[in-house]
């Protein structure tokens, strides 16, 4: 058998994400402020990016307080020119930007006979539209190599308890969105694009469900019959970031206690 080439060694050095600059949006809270400091814990430094810019000064200062360095940026994505203006420093500030979370997103849960064109287009307009422009403006900066990951939601691939029409869309719409910009974008601009599907996690968006209501609706549905904790998507994150997913692109991988496939 001819010999084609020497893989590189398997080892934690392909998940490490020294050098690299990370943008995440929706930074301020819940899964979003968990992935930064994922991201910096391997490594990276961060550009956190969300509307309340407080929140995002006292998380830059716990992440610089680890040695990385971090840069806050006020940033509603629905607004291109906020996306593009996020970009723009993130440049200014590290050079470049090698890994994109597309995490912002809001969630509804309104009769489809009640909602309203402008709640139905506010979720949108956030969990679709908004990762739209934001991938757009790293794509125009990103060098070959480099990875977007979208957070999408187990929602996308299964119905829900609730009446969330918008939500569901908006992610099922964002995961159809992975596969495109991969399409276009992984072989020519050596860019991956890839999808996470979390499940339902002990967050600020699910702290807004009555608790009895959600675990039973979870205890049900998964076969690990519980929440999860935010710390068990950084492995994905992380994952998706690094060398070590060289070869994964235009993927949804469900991050859900098994629900998708239960």
């Amino acid at each position: 058998m001819a010999v084609t080439g020497v893989a590189p060694s398997i080892g934690v050095d392909r998940f490490a994400l020294d050098g690299k600059v990370a943008l995440v949006t929706g930074a301020s809270s819940g899964l979003g402020a968990s992935f930064a400091r994922a991201l910096a814990g391997a490594g990276a430094d961060v550009v956190l990016a969300a509307r309340r810019e407080d929140r995002l000064t006292a998380l830059a200062e716990e992440i610089d307080a680890t040695g990385r360095r971090a840069v806050a940026v006020r940033c509603d994505v629905s607004s291109p020119e906020d996306c593009d203006a996020a970009v723009a420093r993130a440049v200014e500030s590290f050079g470049t930007i090698d890994v994109l979370v597309n995490n912002a997103g809001i969630g509804t849960a309104v009769p489809a006979l009640r909602e309203t064109p402008e709640e139905f287009r506010s979720v949108l307009d956030i969990n679709l539209l908004g990762a739209y422009w934001m991938a757009q403006a790293c794509g125009r900066v990103m060098s070959p190599g480099s990875s977007i990951i979208n957070i999408a939601s187990v929602l996308a691939l299964i119905k829900s308890f609730a009446p969330q029409a918008a939500y569901a869309a908006s992610k099922a719409g964002l995961v159809g969105l992975t596969r495109d910009l991969a399409q276009q974008w992984s072989g020519r601009k050596g860019i991956r694009v890839n999808a996470i599907a979390p499940g339902y996690f002990v967050t600020d968006m699910t702290d807004e469900i009555p608790r009895p209501v959600l675990d039973e609706f979870v205890g049900h549905h998964s076969p690990l019959e519980r929440l999860g904790e935010p710390h068990e998507l950084d492995g994905a994150v992380i994952f998706l970031a690094s060398d070590a997913a060289s070869y994964v692109t235009g993927i949804t991988l469900p991050v859900d206690g098994g629900m998708s496939g239960h």
